[in-house]
């Protein structure tokens, strides 16, 4: 049986409306694919507490989580992953890539121009739709 993940991810935006977009490393599974920022909720741990510990380890910077923007599960070869999508916001500092390759802003609208990892398609499609 595939091992089932519980991972968080960060909508974050910014004052021109757009959306924080991470390019994973060559290192990472699904490696080159963009994503929402996040990782793995650690046992006994609750969601705000931990998109706001992985964003804070990956990103260097301080986020306030909102709300619970899009839950969705997608199975990959290896594993399954419960993807947890919550819009937060900067409270302090600017965002970082220490573990991702790159990261951009971008508005809704030019979401899909970018080579998203599966698991986190459906948030994209549902900001589009916003």
């Amino acid at each position: 049986m595939k091992e089932q993940v519980k991972v968080v991810a960060a909508i974050i935006e910014n004052c021109n409306k757009e959306i924080l977009c991470a390019l994973r490393s060559p290192k990472m599974t699904s490696p080159n694919c963009w994503e929402f920022p996040g990782g793995k909720v650690e046992p006994n741990e609750d969601l705000k507490s931990a998109i706001e510990r992985e964003i804070k380890e990956e990103l260097n910077c301080t986020v306030e989580a909102l709300d619970i923007f899009n839950d969705t599960t997608h199975e990959y070869d290896t594993f399954i992953i419960n993807l947890i999508c919550i819009k937060c916001n900067i409270k302090q500092g600017i965002p970082t890539a220490s573990e991702h390759s790159k990261l951009i802003w971008l508005k809704r609208e030019n979401l899909t121009s970018l080579n998203w990892a599966p698991a986190d398609i459906p948030a994209v499609k549902k900001l589009i739709k916003e």
